[in-house]
């Protein structure tokens, strides 16, 4: 009897156990030295004593806390990070910066890791249609960042001035441009 229930036990556990370590292991070595450059903080300083999280006054409605971003910045954990929340609702106090043993301002790292969320997009949009679409960059800005109101009168206004377009335009030799991010190296597209 012991027999089946330990087999039923393990035969729960282990898809479990399987899809978190399939999860864990998609590390990209280069993301914490790219967070680091552009954020001007020495991430690997971090040693996760949650003091930066205890003061974050907006830790209550992140899905993860300043410190747990920084460790997930350590341990290279890109896609994991730039699908966070947290990012977003970093509202820059600092209060992070003074709380910090190590002086490791978490509100600059956030501030890092949203520009490479826009630069992704920006790429994207590029590959896609040649040149940047500025409609699609400015909703996807408002929607990650929770502030859709704000200047919503200025965007109407230039949207009626037909300075802000729709639909994209595609450049004319649009094959020349995809080909370009065939040639780069993975990590750079």
């Amino acid at each position: 009897m012991t027999t089946g229930a330990a087999a039923s036990i393990s035969s729960t556990v282990k898809p479990n156990v399987a899809s978190t370590v399939g999860n864990a292991l998609r590390v990209d070595p280069t993301f914490l030295p790219t967070v680091e450059a552009l954020s001007h903080e020495n991430i690997r300083l971090c040693y996760y004593c949650l003091k930066c999280t205890a003061g974050c006054p907006t830790a209550y409605a992140m899905d993860y806390g300043p410190a747990h971003i920084l460790k997930l910045v350590q341990l290279g954990q890109k896609d994991k990070v730039l699908r966070s929340k947290a990012i977003w609702l970093c509202v820059g106090c600092e209060t992070c910066w003074t709380r910090c043993p190590n002086g490791i301002a978490a509100g600059h790292v956030m501030d890092a890791l949203r520009v490479l969320v826009l630069h992704r997009q920006f790429l994207t949009s590029i590959r896609l249609f040649g040149r940047v679409h500025e409609l699609s960059m400015l909703a996807l800005y408002k929607l990650l960042s929770g502030d859709l109101f704000t200047d919503l009168d200025l965007g109407a206004r230039m949207f009626l001035r037909g300075k802000i377009p729709i639909l994209p335009e595609r450049i004319k030799d649009l094959a020349k441009i995809r080909q370009l991010f065939t040639q780069q190296p993975r990590g750079q597209r």
